[in-house]
């Protein structure tokens, strides 16, 4: 641990423990009306509980919410700077996220975080910025061409760099891990998408981008799970330790940024345009109010940075835990097979965007995967006046209103008694995939700020897991029980701690 952290640590902890050990003030008991809530001392509130649970943070709210009448609680954050409501109530949901969007911000605990990295970009604005970027980012999601680039950049990555990967690693045995490898299959694919270059992550290039990019994301991480904010504030004005590196990286992704805007200007100044989103965003007719002067290069750089940093993680994450969850549960990889060899027929699969939507079971496997492990686990708003929740509960000018879909996806009230089990049929009706009402399944958020790449996450989530369990099995997890999931480990998205470490075989049959 560096040396200013460790005495920034010790300084924000002696006084609220002096402070308890001086009033000897034990938390009331609960009596059995009082919804469960974690204890909460003098000055510090909640503290104790969080550092107690940190580990299991996702499961220790999902265990106080399904206790709850509503599955809503209210808790007060260290020295009561802040109070916070957490729900896993779909009807709240919805109130949080269309029926009152206008009182529920992202706010200054995320801007706050982020906006180094972030800037003012699609997923960390408010009002008229983000408004002006949904419009543009609206329709060009939606276009036609998009989502053929979309699909062919996929295809390609896949034939060309994922399954070259792990047929070298299953010729060698060489156990490798999943979540590594989707990492930089992501992360190559979404820069491709995202800005038109390739970083070739997966074949090993070590860019100062990737590593920049990287460095900077677990940073903005520690920042947002940190239980006394202003370590890091303090860290930053003083520029020390992490907050040091991070302003070396944010350095490093903006001259990497601001070269290749520079080169889609010239290439569009010679009539050589291309596909990709930043193209596609500065040729866009909504963007002519920016100009040409570092205005309107902000705001290129703020929504690309944001589209890489969703589509990197969110997706490698999403595709870690279904593999587990896959090899946990065998009969739902071979009813996935079965469907991926008779859209194959006799010769390979082509991963067609018409092919990959008439797989529903597949479809089904990925989004009950989705509801078990959602990437985004939790999500946050500030509120901005006074309300009163659908369920009764009160909520403050000012309070954090949380919303938790790792917590939806286990309550019996939401999803029934087999809320726990990985079963893909909860989605299909005759052998059809029926979505989840959004508020049921926020995973893709909801409302106003539904993921415009939703169906683009499908289309590459699909693609890479007909290939990966066509052309390979898991012959081992190395470590792992199928009875029990990996721990994870909490940043900005929901990742496997330590990796999911897998020796593949190339697939002769299912038997």
């Amino acid at each position: 641990m560096e040396s200013e952290t460790l005495f920034f640590l010790l300084l924000s902890f002696s006084l609220p423990l002096l402070m308890i050990l001086f009033f000897n003030k034990k938390p009331k008991p609960k009596t059995k009306t009082q919804a469960p809530s974690p204890c909460s001392y003098p000055l510090i509130g909640n503290l104790i509980a969080l550092l107690k649970n940190h580990h299991r943070f996702l499961d220790w709210v999902s265990d106080m919410l399904s206790q709850t009448p509503s599955n809503t609680l209210q808790v007060s954050s260290f020295l009561s700077t802040s109070h916070i409501i957490c729900t896993a109530n779909p009807l709240n949901v919805e109130h949080l996220l269309r029926s009152n969007f206008p009182n529920y911000i992202k706010g200054d605990r995320f801007q706050s975080v982020l906006s180094e990295l972030l800037g003012d970009g699609i997923f960390n604005a408010d009002g008229e910025i983000w408004a002006h970027q949904r419009k543009i980012a609206s329709h060009e999601f939606n276009t036609r061409s998009l989502k053929s680039f979309v699909s062919y950049t996929v295809r390609s990555e896949i034939s060309h760099r994922l399954i070259p990967t792990l047929e070298k690693a299953a010729d060698s045995e060489e156990i490798i891990d999943f979540q590594d490898v989707f990492r930089k299959f992501a992360f190559d694919n979404v820069c491709n998408l995202a800005f038109g270059e390739d970083p070739c992550c997966l074949e090993g290039a070590d860019t100062q981008f990737i590593r920049a990019f990287d460095e900077a994301v677990e940073i903005c991480s520690k920042r947002l799970l940190a239980p006394v904010p202003w370590i890091w504030k303090m860290k930053r004005k003083l520029n020390l330790g992490d907050e040091r590196r991070l302003k070396i990286a944010i350095g490093k992704i903006n001259d990497y940024a601001t070269k290749i805007i520079s080169a889609r200007d010239e290439e569009a100044a010679n009539s050589t345009g291309k596909q990709d989103l930043l193209s596609r965003f500065m040729s866009s007719n909504e963007n002519s109010e920016m100009g040409d002067g570092e205005k309107r290069r902000k705001f290129l750089r703020d929504i690309i940075i944001s589209f890489i940093l969703a589509g990197k993680d969110s997706t490698s994450t999403a595709l870690t835990w279904f593999f587990w969850l896959l090899w946990a549960n065998p009969r739902c990889e071979r009813l996935i097979y079965a469907e991926i060899s008779k859209a194959a027929g006799e010769g390979e699969l082509n991963f067609q965007y018409d092919e990959l939507k008439e797989m529903h079971y597949l479809h089904a496997a990925i989004s009950e995967a989705l509801r078990l492990f959602p990437p985004v686990p939790i999500n946050s708003r500030l509120t901005l006046k006074d309300d009163v929740l659908p369920d009764g509960n009160f909520v403050g000018a000012g309070w954090f209103a949380d919303y938790c879909a790792y917590a939806m996806a286990r309550m019996e009230k939401v999803w029934g008694p087999d809320c726990n089990e990985f079963r893909p049929e909860r989605w299909l009706e005759n052998g059809v995939f029926i979505p989840a009402d959004q508020f049921r399944f926020p995973v893709f958020h909801a409302g106003s700020r539904l993921c415009l790449g939703k169906e683009m996450a499908y289309v590459q989530m699909k693609a890479v897991a007909a290939s990966v369990i066509y052309g390979f099995e898991i012959e081992e997890v190395v470590g792992g029980c199928r009875h029990r999931p990996p721990p994870y480990s909490l940043a900005l998205t929901l990742k496997m701690k330590g990796g999911l470490h897998v020796r593949l075989k190339k697939r002769t049959s299912f038997l």
